[in-house]
């Protein structure tokens, strides 16, 4: 049940850095989550907002901002997190019913609430990777709540600079059967050999009929879109300086790479999800967006 936000003061995971781009994320979807015409519903989303210091005066609504859509951050952005969202819904849902995977890995979990909100088969176990600050903070607001997950959930407290393998297999995770794994907003944070590695990794531990779903960034050089409003907009609202937070090395082509292992791989800009709900942000000028990718891929089976 979703009742009175609750406040919560173990923030430390979200209180910095990264941290507060979790956050930021979560606005956006609660914003969504408000709209008529809402590509994506999570009703989880503005308590993790207000339950947090850094964020408790963020909008979680439209209404509340005085520019409404014309807004770049909580219009335009807000709505590429909303249709974001709504296409990862997709593809994990899709992917568990028409494989037969029943265990989900979501790597840098933060503050998804899929395991909540999604109607999974059953059988399906979600694995969330994450710092363990972050998921202290996401249990408190969600304990808070009564809410309960709709399919077994599984907190894997680790940093994914550091020995996660062992802890998701130590979680009960079985590289023997086949798994939907997610990299939402993760990967441009992470260096260039550190994205090789996990790509890497996900190959090594994927059974046949396995899926995965990730986003990156092709920009050949971020410093050229300093000046987009995206990018201005977010720093001046709400703190954050994405381009300091990304990892600015050339990117590997991690899904050539997939390819190339036999795996069967889509790549896609977030435009062309736009045209298909017919809600979203669409290309302009000076556009921080024009680099990013969704790439899709999925694992043969023998």
């Amino acid at each position: 049940m979703v009742g009175t936000a609750h406040r919560n003061t173990g923030v430390e995971g979200v209180e910095g850095g990264v941290g507060v781009t979790a956050l930021m994320v979560a606005a956006a979807r609660a914003i969504e989550t408000h709209r008529h015409d809402t590509l994506a519903s999570d009703v989880y989303a503005e308590h993790f907002v207000l339950a947090a210091p850094a964020s408790a005066a963020w909008p979680v609504r439209i209404q509340q901002v005085d520019d409404g859509d014309a807004n770049p951050l909580w219009g335009r952005f807000a709505r590429y997190f909303g249709l974001r969202t709504r296409v990862l819904d997709d593809f994990l849902l899709r992917s568990v019913r028409t494989s037969g995977a029943r265990q989900v890995v979501l790597l840098g979990a933060g503050l998804d609430s899929r395991a909540y909100r999604l109607d999974w088969p059953d059988g399906c176990v979600i694995f969330e990777i994450d710092r363990e600050g972050v998921l202290a903070f996401k249990r408190g607001v969600l304990d808070g709540l009564s809410a309960t997950p709709k399919a077994a959930r599984v907190p894997v407290p680790v940093d994914l600079r550091d020995g996660w393998v062992g802890a998701l297999a130590d979680a009960g995770f079985d590289p023997a059967a086949p798994t939907v794994w997610l990299a939402e907003g993760l990967l441009f944070y992470l260096p260039s050999a550190a994205e090789t590695y996990l790509i890497d990794t996900v190959d090594r531990l994927s059974a046949g009929g396995s899926a995965l779903a990730f986003e990156v960034k092709l920009d050949k050089d971020l410093m050229e879109y300093r000046d987009s409003p995206l990018y201005t907009s977010t720093t001046r609202q709400i703190g954050i300086d994405l381009l300091d937070l990304f990892d600015r090395e050339p990117r590997p082509d991690s899904a050539g790479g997939l390819a190339g292992r036999g795996w069967s791989t889509s790549v896609h800009t977030p435009f062309d999800f736009t045209r298909e709900h017919g809600r979203g942000p669409l290309p302009e000028d000076n556009d921080a967006l024009a680099g990013n990718r969704w790439v899709f891929a999925n694992k043969p089976r023998p």
